[in-house]
C-alpha cells in the first residue's frame, strides 16, 4: 500500500470519529435542553398554580376579616333593639327577647297553617262585631303540600322559590269592626301586604224590624317569610 493511500485512510477515520463525537455532543445537548425546557414549563405551571391558591386564600381571609369586623357593630345594634319598648310590648311570650319579635315577624319557614291560625286568633276573632265568613291559605308552590287530612307539610326547599304565602279572607261586620280589622292587619308583627280589598254593603233587618248596615269585606293578601341562611366553611378546588 502506498504511503498516500495510508494517509487518506487515516484522515477519513479521523473525520468519521470527529463526526461521531460531534453527533454525541449534539444529541446530549438536545436531551439536556429538552429536560431543561420541560422543567421550566413545570415550574412555570407550579408558579401560576401557587399564585391562584394564594389569591383564593387572600379572598377568604378578606371575607373572614370583614365578617369579624361586623360582629361588634351587630352586637351593639342587637343590644339597642333589646331595649326598644315597641318590640318589648309586642313580645308573644314574656320570657322572649325583644329581638324575637323581629324573627317572628319574618319566619324562616313557609308555615301556612301557622299563618292561618295567627290571622284567625290574633287579628280577626278579637275584633268585636266581626264575623269570619271564610279564611283560605294557599300552600307555597314547590315548598308545601296539602294531604287528604288537610295537613300541611314542607316537601322541598326550592332555590329561588317565592318567599310569600298568599291568603284570602272574607269577613262581615259594622264599619267600626271592619276598620279595626284593617288596623290589626296594618299593625301585625307579620309582614303582610294587602293585594286587593273588595267591599260590599249589606243591609239586614233585625228582629225589631230596624235595618242595619253590615259590610262584607274580601281581602287578598300575602305574608312573607325568609328562608334560613346557612353560613359554613367549604373546601374549594383550585384548578
Amino acid at each position: 500500500m502506498k504511503p498516500k493511500d495510508t494517509t487518506a485512510i487515516r484522515k477519513r477515520t479521523q473525520i468519521a470519529m470527529a463526526n461521531r463525537i460531534m453527533f454525541s455532543w449534539v444529541a446530549g445537548a438536545s436531551v439536556l435542553f429538552g429536560f431543561a425546557l420541560v422543567a421550566a414549563i413545570f415550574l412555570a405551571q407550579m408558579l401560576l398554580f401557587n399564585e391562584k391558591v394564594l389569591h383564593e386564600k387572600d379572598v377568604t381571609v378578606s371575607i373572614l376579616k370583614s365578617n369579624y369586623d361586623s360582629i361588634k357593630p351587630l352586637e351593639a345594634q342587637i343590644r339597642v333593639l333589646d331595649t326598644d319598648q315597641a318590640l318589648i310590648d309586642s313580645k308573644a311570650n314574656p320570657t322572649d327577647n325583644a329581638v324575637q319579635v323581629i324573627l317572628d315577624a319574618l319566619p324562616s319557614e313557609a308555615n301556612s297553617l301557622a299563618l292561618g291560625s295567627s290571622l284567625q286568633k290574633k287579628l280577626l276573632e278579637p275584633v268585636t262585631g266581626l264575623s269570619i265568613e271564610s279564611i283560605s291559605i294557599n300552600p307555597v308552590v314547590g315548598i308545601e303540600t296539602l294531604d287528604n287530612n288537610s295537613t300541611m307539610s314542607v316537601v322541598s326547599d326550592v332555590a329561588g322559590a317565592q318567599n310569600f304565602i298568599s291568603f284570602n279572607i272574607a269577613v262581615s261586620g259594622t264599619r267600626d269592626s271592619i276598620k279595626q280589622m284593617l288596623i290589626n292587619l296594618e299593625r301585625s308583627i307579620r309582614t303582610i301586604d294587602v293585594v286587593s280589598i273588595t267591599i260590599e254593603n249589606q243591609s239586614t233587618t233585625g228582629a225589631d224590624g230596624q235595618a242595619s248596615d253590615h259590610i262584607l269585606v274580601k281581602v287578598q293578601g300575602q305574608a312573607f317569610y325568609e328562608p334560613v341562611r346557612i353560613v359554613e366553611l367549604k373546601d374549594k378546588t383550585v384548578k
